[in-house]
Order: structure tokens, then sequence, then C-alpha cells
């Protein structure tokens, strides 16, 4: 009925959500805390152009990627059409951000003569994000472009997903590999001996893995998965009928 409420989200949604947003917002503090503390500041001049890496990294690859996921555990009621376009948004920006974080970090190497592309966390990052582009052109080709037939789209959704999730899974796996690589690099000798930069970036790491913990539960509850509403059922009969030149019923 018009003006009626809209029936309450699955018990249990609400509260995982605003805690994975806790968790990454109390990543992002903790990357700052510690860039700002320990590293000197967050600045594109001068030697602190590669403190913009991390930052712009966990930002994107992390915070932004994980949010971009939820969109359709979040936005259950919202035409589907808008949540699509809204994680792609998302999506592309976390895209546009951890572009910046590796120009800055190739820079900043480039600057200092420090070899690019030698340890396992810059090979575990590139591969996390030429996935990631791959990723979201593809997604933009399937479900945003008009091209692509019902069945095709099926067919790719279900790898859509599982891309979705192993990359976050792969570039919370990167960002753990860089905090330590970073640690080892600037406090190597008291890094044994709890001092303080250690315990904080340590911290910054269980957080990181605690916020894609969340996401990744919530993400593979099945009951928590965002229903089609009447409307858009009707609309994927007709897109099918369309492009495949079936009948709503399935027959030829």
């Amino acid at each position: 009925m018009p003006g009626a409420p809209r029936p309450a989200g699955p018990p249990g949604l609400s509260a995982y959500v605003a805690l994975s947003q806790l968790l990454g917002l109390a990543a992002l503090v903790a990357t700052g805390a510690w860039l700002g503390r320990y590293r000197g500041g967050v600045a594109w001049a001068g030697g602190l152009r590669a403190n913009v890496h991390p930052f712009c990294m966990v930002v994107a690859m992390v915070f932004l990627q994980g949010d971009a996921l939820l969109v359709y555990r979040v936005f259950r009621k919202e035409a589907k059409r808008s949540a699509k376009v809204l994680h792609a948004l998302l999506h592309g920006s976390a895209l546009l951000v951890a572009l910046v974080g590796v120009a800055a970090i190739f820079e900043a190497h480039g600057e200092k003569g420090i070899a690019h592309m030698y340890s396992l966390h810059s090979w575990c990052g590139m591969a996390a994000l030429v996935l990631y582009a791959v990723q979201w052109l593809l997604g933009f080709g399937f479900f945003l472009f008009p091209g692509a037939t019902f069945a095709l789209r099926g067919r790719y959704k279900p790898l859509h997903v599982f891309g979705g999730v192993a990359l976050l899974v792969l570039s919370v796996a990167a960002c753990l590999l860089g905090i330590t690589e970073m640690l080892l690099f600037n406090i190597r000798d008291s890094y044994s001996q709890f001092a303080p930069e250690g315990v904080l970036a340590n911290t910054l790491g269980l957080l990181l893995v605690a916020f894609g913990l969340v996401v990744g539960y919530i993400l593979t509850r099945d009951d928590w998965k965002r229903p089609p509403l009447p409307e858009e059922l009707a609309l994927s009969m007709d897109f099918k009928t369309l492009t495949e030149g079936e009948s709503p019923s399935g027959s030829q």
C-alpha cells in the first residue's frame, strides 16, 4: 500500500553492517595515526610521497571495495538499477584512488633509486589492482551495458560474485604484506622489542583482517541476499524475452 512502512531487513544484518563500518573507519584512523605520528604524515611533495601509497590502498582496496560489495545487502528496497550504479561508482572510485597510490610509490621509489616490483607485496598488490580493473570492466560490460543477453549475464554472475570476494581477500593480504615490509624497512632493529610503531601497525593489520572477515560473513549469508522486487522479476522476464526470443513462460 502507498505510504506503508517497508519491511525491516533480516535480523542481525544491520548490526553486522554497522560493525563492518566501525572496523573500516577504525582502520582508516589507525592508518592516519601511523603515518602521521611515526612516518611524518602524507603529502605528494618530497619524501612523504611514499606515504600516499599505504593510505590510498587502505582507503581504496579495502574500505571502498568492501563497501561496494555491501551495496546489494544494504540497499535492499531501492531500485536494482540504482544499486548497480552505486556499486559501480564505488568500485570505480576505489580504482582511481588505488591508481593514485600506485603512482605515488612508483615515483617515490624512482626518486630514491629503489627497485620496482621485486617483493611479494608488490606482486600481490599489482595482481589485485590489475584483476580489480578487469573485474570492473567486465562487470560494467555485462551488467550496465545493455548488450549482454540474459543467459550470458547468468553464466558470468557466479564468477563476478566470487571475484569480488576473492579480490577483497587478496587486497587485505597485500596490505598485510605491505605493512610488514614497511616496518622491516623502517624499524627492523626495534620491531621485535614491541616498538610502539610496530604495535600500532600490527593493530592496523588486525583491523583490516577483521573488516574483511565481517564483510565476507555478510556476503556469504544466503538469507541476507537482496531479494528481487516484484517489478524487477517482471523486467527480467521481459529482458529475457527480448534478448533470447523466449516467452515469459519459457516456451519458444
